[in-house]
């Protein structure tokens, strides 16, 4: 039977203003549970649950050959030992130096435990969540040391224009990253990000990850699926074509 911790310590609480505002006692003897669920759902709708599992999907694939690359999301994050409450969920994080999924397997991320924290973070805004993502968590992501926050407005409600936004900490605060062009037929402007290598833009309103060095998309499992039959038909009509040539 695994020995769960005791823990004897005061515990704070992060305020709305993403500080700590009160605290309490735990009691001799308690053990310390830190929670893997809230039982709510993923994403407020399709607005968000859509462009969450497209960032989750292409960043896991595309780092998938590094050992030393964690992508989670929708995961509760602890940033204080001994205290259950001191907890945020990311959409998106990417953490640069840390075991990936199928080396280490985590229900949560507790920061203590791990040999760093987040490097990157996406939110995806919803009516629920924005003033939250636009506040507290931008200031408790600083806080925290998180070198890259990125902000996606799918519904243009929430964010002053443009509805992608990404920023990098300097100092203790964030500042925003400057406006690419890309040369591509829409000549979309997006922002790169260092930490990835990567740059993102908006399709149509469509979140999209590009790699600069390929000048290719990050394809979802759905489109590389596509692609890929999409080519076998292509080769299947080249070989018609060949044989009725020959005949």
């Amino acid at each position: 039977m695994a020995v769960v911790p005791l823990v004897e310590t005061l515990v704070r609480v992060p305020s709305l203003e993403g500080g700590l505002s009160m605290s309490h006692f735990v009691p001799p003897g308690v053990a310390v549970h830190y929670p893997c669920s809230d039982d709510q759902p993923m994403a407020e709708s399709e607005f968000q649950l859509v462009p969450m599992l497209y960032a989750l999907n292409v960043l896991r694939t595309h780092f998938r050959f590094r050992g030393d690359v964690y992508v989670g999301g929708d995961m509760f994050l602890y940033h204080e030992e001994g205290n259950p409450r001191a907890v945020v969920a990311p959409d998106v994080f990417v953490v640069i130096g840390a075991p990936k999924r199928s080396e280490h397997p985590r229900d949560t991320y507790k920061l203590w435990e791990e040999p760093k924290g987040p490097d990157f973070v996406l939110e995806v805004l919803s009516s629920s969540t924005w003033e939250e993502d636009l506040g507290p968590k931008r200031a408790l992501y600083a806080s925290l040391g998180v070198a890259e926050y990125w902000l996606f407005d799918p519904t243009k409600e929430h964010l002053l224009s443009p509805p992608l936004r990404g920023m990098r900490l300097v100092g203790r605060s964030y500042r925003d990253l400057p406006v690419l062009q890309l040369a591509t037929s829409a000549n979309a402007p997006a922002l790169r990000s260092e930490v990835l290598g990567l740059d993102l833009r908006l399709e149509q309103g469509a979140l999209r990850f590009r790699d600069p060095a390929t000048g290719e998309d990050l394809l979802s499992h759905e489109e590389a699926v596509a692609a890929c039959e999409a080519a076998e038909a292509r080769v299947a009509e080249l070989e018609a074509l060949l044989g009725g040539m020959r005949d």
